[in-house]
């Protein structure tokens, strides 16, 4: 909402030393954002005058058409002779009052003025347009063409109210009263201490039997319907300056001078309203649901077909108007025309005004459902105060009988379904409670009064809320009233006092070592949502009956493209690797942590639970029941070099082993050996694909893939060659490990090494040869690496090497190298007789 100073000022007398942005501080603190405020005329100086255009010459030896003026300033040139000019706007006449700039002003954007030849004629100054003087589009396309009342010479600074303070407020939904000058003046009134005049305080006569017919066949859609009719309209009268300024600083751009009001009145009551053609309204106007599939043009000249819960305005011909969102063009305000033959000019010269109430909830459906937000929908979705509707409407008649020579008709038609004001009880010293503040009883009374409240009793306060309030509902409500207005940062600061012996859950412990370690490791952690698609799995290559395809899907999803919950964090990582390397970033290491959702099948619709109570244990874990399996995952991505190359030696690119070993430290995390295997896993590689295994309760357990992706999915997701990932459940994870994690217990003797290379058929994996060793060798044995795999002639087809390095130490003395060697030897028989091992070289 864009509030100018000066129009304000109408309805508060504030200090006239106070500025927008005196203004601005005070609205923050009563809990309203004011964004900006906006200097308008800012280094704007004169002279601006008012000028007659007198003369005009056509230049035609130039490519575009230029004209050479004479202009009547009066005495503001200091000479009292015509000014001559060169313009090349064509929207202006002989006679008309145009607004000229002399040389020695300046312009908005530091443009100063001076006397110049150009067109081969000397332009002393400058006829304005709109967009030259700041004012924005006031709908002429042109230079600015003044009504004939203004005299020759007069200041056009002050006439146009070119200088002024414009402040934006960024209104919250449960802040529509602020959506009008009304609401903010009287937001500027309480935080001052001033009166307020308000605007909606106006003499309206009661409804009667002779007012134009209205029926309403649905009142919960429609509780009030004020229409009134002013003929006699001149179809020539323009809107005022100031009403046009006025429209221009808030915002809006003005249109015809019914249109102009309609849209004033809501700028300064928030009441949207809106004007028909009466000529062109067939019978009573009616308000009703739309039949299914109904058709019907609105003002912007679109088509639509409507949906049965639309609420539309109607007459014996069908819609005319979507209740609350927009106009029809069947009824629109037509524009003056003159005749040429006669030079009658034919417009719209009686109108029917509509200020209605609507459900706030259909008209915000009605403009989702159509996308077609307008200012009027802003406002009803918000909440409207119904209370308004006969004052907006006797507003602008008032104004159309001002301004268009009009005749309000005696009529009054207000349709009202009857409805109680809304009281909440709450305790006088629940806002004391709320804030820890003891603010008393007359404090509280006193800001609830200032809001609008009518409040009753002592230690129980009834309190009836203002019909321009629908926001508040509850007592926390009214206490969140009293605790802004006495101001939030009177509020105390105070650091809750945690009890002590707790802390975060061994589970909340390795989530964060995982976040840590991968970070360590040199990822960069990428957030993403939760949302995806069935085209990313097909992408992905996953087969049809793949458990990933199984997925939640969203009622309300913010994306129709992605209407599923993730059943794996690859997508939204390998979307981010996209972006990035698209943006020029091509060494990437991402990782991100969360949770995946997996439905099994066996969930059922959730029951509603009660609010009145607390729910019980039974129905928290009914309610559990329906929720699909939430398993927290850790996955990875990788690209380009892994290693820089640098002066200390040449780089490496990331390849799948990279991908493995970040699921070896969250392992080793976690407190849990990781088994590797090949495996054949979308969507990664079949020849460069790894399964990720440990043990959980004795039994080997699935926890995860790691590899190089599939150069099919790297082309469907336009990816880097070679892009890598890892995926692993981080709470298989932990239940494979050992506990609380403890250090290890060092000793102070010497390490023995021992290095075997063992052949075994190629369809032998190494994690089985790794895992015979290390049950061979006993508790002697350290560590065990896998440094060399070797094929070729030599060995023989279907074969390879396995190069180990063994690691051997006691804790209590050195071992001899008999020792050393007899556990290596137990631990190659062993590998022998499982996997069928031999020595290289035996």
């Amino acid at each position: 909402m864009r509030v100018p100073l000066s129009w304000l000022r109408e309805y508060v007398d504030l200090p006239a030393t106070e500025t927008g942005r005196d203004v601005q501080a005070k609205l923050v603190s009563a809990g309203l954002e004011v964004e900006t405020v906006e200097q308008l005329g800012a280094g704007l100086k004169g002279p601006l005058v008012v000028g007659k255009v007198l003369t005009i010459e056509e230049l035609t030896e130039f490519k575009k058409p230029i004209r050479f003026c004479t202009v009547d300033v009066g005495t503001a040139n200091g000479t009292g002779e015509p000014q001559e000019i060169v313009c090349g706007a064509r929207n202006f006449a002989v006679g008309d009052k145009v607004v000229v700039v002399l040389p020695g002003a300046v312009l908005p954007g530091d443009f100063a003025i001076a006397a110049r030849k150009t067109y081969g004629k000397t332009s002393h100054g400058m006829i304005c347009s709109g967009d030259e003087l700041g004012m924005g589009d006031d709908g002429s396309d042109g230079i600015i063409v003044l009504p004939p009342e203004h005299e020759v010479g007069t200041d056009a600074i002050e006439l146009l109210e070119l200088v002024d303070e414009v402040l934006d407020i960024a209104v919250t939904p449960d802040r529509g009263y602020c959506l009008s000058m009304r609401g903010v003046a009287r937001e500027v009134a309480t935080a001052y201490g001033l009166p307020l005049r308000d605007p909606a305080l106006l003499d309206v006569p009661a409804p009667n039997s002779y007012g134009y017919l209205v029926k309403i066949a649905d009142p919960r859609g429609c509780d009030r319907f004020t229409a009134r009719t002013v003929v006699g309209l001149d179809p020539e009268a323009r809107s005022p300056i100031w009403l046009r300024r006025r429209l221009q600083k808030a915002g809006m751009r003005p249109i015809s001078l019914a249109v102009d009001v309609t849209n004033y009145v809501m700028l300064e009551l928030g009441q949207p309203l809106h004007a028909y053609d009466r000529s062109r309204i067939d019978g009573p106007i009616g308000v009703r649901r739309a039949e299914q599939g109904e058709k019907f043009t609105t003002l912007d000249g679109t088509k639509r077909v409507l949906d049965a819960e639309d609420l539309v305005i109607t007459d014996n011909r069908g819609p005319i108007g979507l209740a609350g969102v927009m106009g029809g063009a069947n009824t629109e305000i037509a524009d003056s025309v003159t005749d040429p033959e006669t030079g009658t000019v034919r417009g719209t010269t009686e109108v029917v005004i509509e200020a209605a109430h609507f459900d706030a909830l259909s008209v915000a459906r009605t403009a989702r459902r159509h996308k077609l937000a307008s200012e009027a929908s802003k406002r009803f979705e918000r909440g409207t105060d119904p209370q308004a509707a006969s004052a907006a409407a006797q507003r602008t008649v008032d104004l159309l009988v001002l301004l268009a020579g009009g005749t309000a008709e005696a009529g009054v038609t207000e349709v009202i379904a009857p409805s109680a004001p809304r009281t909440i009880s709450m305790p006088a010293d629940h806002p004391d409670r709320v804030a820890g503040v003891d603010y008393g009883r007359e404090t509280v009374v006193r800001r609830l009064q200032e809001v609008g409240c009518d409040v009753y009793g002592q230690d129980e306060l009834v309190v009836t809320v203002p019909s321009w309030r629908p926001d508040l509902s509850f007592p926390n409500d009214l206490a969140e009233e009293v605790i802004r207005l006495e101001g939030y940062e009177n509020l105390p600061s105070t650091l809750p006092t945690p009890p002590s012996g707790r802390g975060l859950t061994e589970r909340q412990r390795l989530h964060r070592r995982v976040g840590r370690a991968l970070a360590g490791a040199g990822y960069v952690e990428a957030l993403n949502y939760p949302f995806i698609g069935d085209a990313v799995l097909d992408q992905l290559g996953l087969d049809a009956d793949d458990a990933r395809r199984r997925t939640v899907k969203l009622v309300n999803p913010l994306s129709d493209e992605e209407p599923a919950l993730r059943t794996t964090l690859l997508p939204g990582l390998l979307g981010a690797l996209r972006r990035n390397d698209g943006r020029g970033s091509h060494d990437l290491a991402l990782f991100e942590t969360g949770l995946v959702f997996r439905p099994t099948g066996d969930e059922h619709k959730a029951v509603r639970l009660p609010v009145d109570r607390r729910p019980t244990d039974e129905e928290i874990a009914g309610l559990d029941a329906t929720l699909p399996r939430q398993p927290h995952r850790a996955a990875v991505v990788l690209a380009g070099a892994r290693e820089q190359t640098g002066w200390w030696g040449k780089g490496r690119p990331g390849t799948w082993a990279d991908a493995v070993e970040a699921a070896r430290v969250l392992a080793r995390e976690a407190g849990a050996e990781l088994v590797v295997r090949g495996d054949r896993h979308a969507p990664w590689h079949p020849g460069r694909c790894a399964a990720l295994y440990v043990t959980v309760n004795g039994e080997e357990t699935l926890a995860g893939h790691a590899g190089e992706l599939h150069p099919r999915v790297i082309k469907a997701l336009h990816l880097p060659e070679r892009t890598c990932a890892m995926e692993i459940e981080i709470d298989v994870l932990e239940q494979a490990g050992t506990g609380v994690l403890r250090a290890p217990r060092i000793s102070a003797f010497p390490v023995a090494t021992q290095d075997v290379a063992l052949v075994v058929s190629t369809d032998v994996a190494a994690a089985d040869v790794e895992a015979a060793l290390r049950e061979g060798a006993g508790e002697l044995l350290e560590s065990l690496r896998l440094f060399d795999v070797f094929t070729g002639e030599q060995l023989g087809g279907g074969k390879k090497s396995l190069a180990y390095a063994l690691r051997f130490r006691a804790a209590d003395r050195t071992l001899t190298v008999e020792e050393a060697t007899a556990a290596r030897d137990a631990a190659v028989a062993l590998a022998g007789a499982r996997t069928g091992a031999v020595l290289r070289g035996a």
